[in-house]
């Protein structure tokens, strides 16, 4: 007995030893790179709110950050613990980004920026979009390089990087601290190295054939092998490094006039582009106002074109003005009913058709903003929204690429929105040595049609898809939020607006909702999983076409939300003050997307 016992004892040991996890910890393996991607479980919920909200708001009063990557959140409210404001956190934060997040970012992209300063109680747009070339135009594509549209790859995609320009304009007219101090923390992470995380891990994956087109490219992001390092490994880019290290001596002019700007155009040279060194010296960033709309109450700003917020605003107007004549309730209706979501998706559906026929620069065309964003306009438009069939949209298009979106406040009441982007997964795929940093792709924005208001031409900007959101409340600042992606812009913050207005979510349960978004190319309707098993087929009896899709196509959102307290006075802006430690006179709360790898904090 005692015998068989112990052959019981031994097999039981043995099967817990081979039933044990190959990857415990969460380590990966050749076997299996992403182990996570493999485990079937239940989620947890949450013991008070909404049960299948992924996490707390984080409520604040000193000062908040909200990013997609938890080490340039931090960066941000570290700045703002050692006296800077919410313009010098933005930078900080920013910065970072472009060091770990060349998937989505970096300091040879683009930036726009909605900037609330509080002493003056006004709202400030920033439009740091580079122009093109001055020998771009289309006979250059068609001509000189044979191509019927804007290369998406290598030098010939890339117009002139503003993201440095807009950086120092946002320090020079509102910052307290300069480069020096805001991209240090960058500076000594693209040195020592950082850990990589699984979404960046994949973006790197799927863009390896691209980077190794590139010499230099293969060199700074992938292996001695030619592939992507493995998922948690360290990851460093002492070349970017150096970069970061010159614009901290140096400022702006390093990167548009000096050893930066050399390199650029020495790569554009070398790999047959146009670009000079005129073209980059002679670039400025542009203040410009900020486009508007009230819905329900609430004025909701946006950039102007070239970016995509008049969709975001014309949407907004649609679904409020067209509601009534369809006896459409949105708020009755919730977001659990198929004719709720039919009504967003055929609103969604107009204002794109007229974002794509009308976008463009406004220093070259002229485009009817104020006419596409009255009231009676959107009213007009009611009519071809049918409750019980989808439509075909009657212009098409769209953009593709990937962002980064972080907000930042502070003890002062001072709010930033900023939106940052290389345009495709690792932009151009052209990378400027011995700098690390990959050029942007944003010149696929342009057409080669002459009759498009988005028409190549030289110092001209493209069609932008990334967009910064801001919400008012009788005249007073009340939220940031911004949805990272491509053509999901618009109809993201649309649908956080409904979120946040109508249905009275909190800053995080918006984004931990499902959403949709709508090829407009396709006019193909996609969900996410839990929502297309909601209201899916419901959908496709009224016509759409419709797609199940997991959280990565729907890009990923952060916000903050400002309560002020009417006992309290207002805060003191005097530079003395910069260094003392007391609260805003109010709360913040913020929230950031589960979906991708960033988080909210505050103190």
């Amino acid at each position: 007995m005692r015998q068989l016992l112990m052959i019981i004892l031994a097999a039981a040991c043995s099967a817990s030893v081979s039933a044990q996890s190959q990857n415990a910890f969460g380590i990966p393996t050749e076997e299996s790179p992403t182990p996570a991607a493999n485990v079937v479980a239940a989620p947890g919920s949450r013991a008070q709110g909404w049960p299948a909200q992924g996490r707390s708001e984080v409520i604040a009063r000193h000062s908040v950050v909200a990013t997609s990557d938890t080490l340039a959140a931090q960066a941000g409210l570290e700045i703002l613990q050692q006296g800077g404001n919410a313009i010098d956190a933005a930078v900080a934060a920013g910065a970072v980004l472009d060091v770990t997040s060349q998937n989505d970012t970096g300091i040879a992209g683009d930036l726009f920026a909605l900037v609330y300063v509080a002493e003056e109680k006004k709202l400030y747009a920033l439009n740091s979009a580079g122009w093109a070339p001055a020998a771009w135009t289309p006979e250059y594509f068609k001509e000189e390089l044979g191509v019927e549209r804007v290369p998406g790859l290598g030098v010939n995609a890339a117009t002139v990087p503003g993201a440095i320009s807009g950086y120092d304009a946002m320090l020079s007219r509102f910052g307290t601290l300069g480069f020096k101090e805001t991209f240090e923390r960058a500076a000594q992470l693209a040195e020592e190295g950082w850990g990589q995380g699984e979404r960046r891990h994949r973006d790197l994956m799927s863009v390896e054939r691209k980077l190794r087109q590139d010499d230099y490219s293969a060199e700074v992001f992938l292996d001695a092998d030619g592939n992507a390092p493995d998922l948690y490994s360290i990851v460093r880019n002492p070349d970017l490094a150096d970069a970061l290290r010159l614009i901290q001596a140096q400022g702006r002019g390093a990167f548009y006039k000096g050893a930066i700007a050399d390199a650029i155009v020495a790569k554009m040279q070398a790999d047959g582009g146009v670009m000079t060194h005129a073209d980059l010296a002679e670039f400025e960033s542009e203040w410009v106002e900020p486009i508007t709309t009230n819905y329900h109450g609430y004025d909701v700003y946006q950039l102007p074109p070239p970016g995509q917020g008049l969709a975001a605003l014309q949407m907004l107007n649609i679904l409020e003005v067209c509601a009534p004549v369809h006896e459409v309730n949105l708020t009755a209706l919730g977001p659990s009913n198929a004719d709720y979501w039919h009504f967003m998706v055929e609103a969604k559906k107009l204002a794109y058709s007229d974002l794509y026929a009308y976008n463009g620069d406004p220093l070259f065309s002229d485009i009817p903003v104020g006419s596409l964003l009255d009231k009676s306009y959107a009213a007009s438009l009611c009519d071809r929204i049918d409750m019980d069939s989808a439509a075909e949209p009657s212009v098409k298009g769209g953009l593709g690429g990937g962002t980064i979106y972080l907000t930042t406040a502070d003890r002062w009441g001072n709010m930033v929105s900023l939106i940052h982007s290389v345009y495709s997964v690792y932009g151009s795929g052209a990378t400027v040595a011995p700098y690390g940093m990959v050029l942007h792709n944003r010149g696929t924005g342009f057409v080669l049609d002459a009759d498009s208001p988005n028409v190549v031409a030289p110092r001209k900007r493209p069609f932008h898809s990334i967009i910064a959101g801001f919400v008012m409340h009788n005249g007073a600042p009340l939220m940031t939020f911004g949805n990272m992606g491509g053509a999901v812009q618009p109809e993201t913050h649309a649908q956080h607006m409904v979120n946040v207005i109508d249905h009275g979510m909190n800053i995080q349960m918006t984004t931990d909702a499902a959403r949709f978004t709508h090829n407009q190319t396709a006019n193909v309707l996609s969900l996410e999983h839990n929502l297309y098993n909601l209201v899916g087929r419901a959908l496709e009896a009224k016509g759409h076409s419709v797609r199940p899709v997991n959280g990565g196509a729907v890009g990923g959102y952060q916000g903050i939300l400002f309560t002020r307290d009417s006992s309290l006075p207002e805060p003191v802006y005097s530079q003395q003050s910069i260094t003392d430690d007391h609260p805003v006179n109010g709360v913040y709360r913020a929230g950031s997307d589960h979906r991708k790898d960033g988080q909210a904090v505050g103190w």
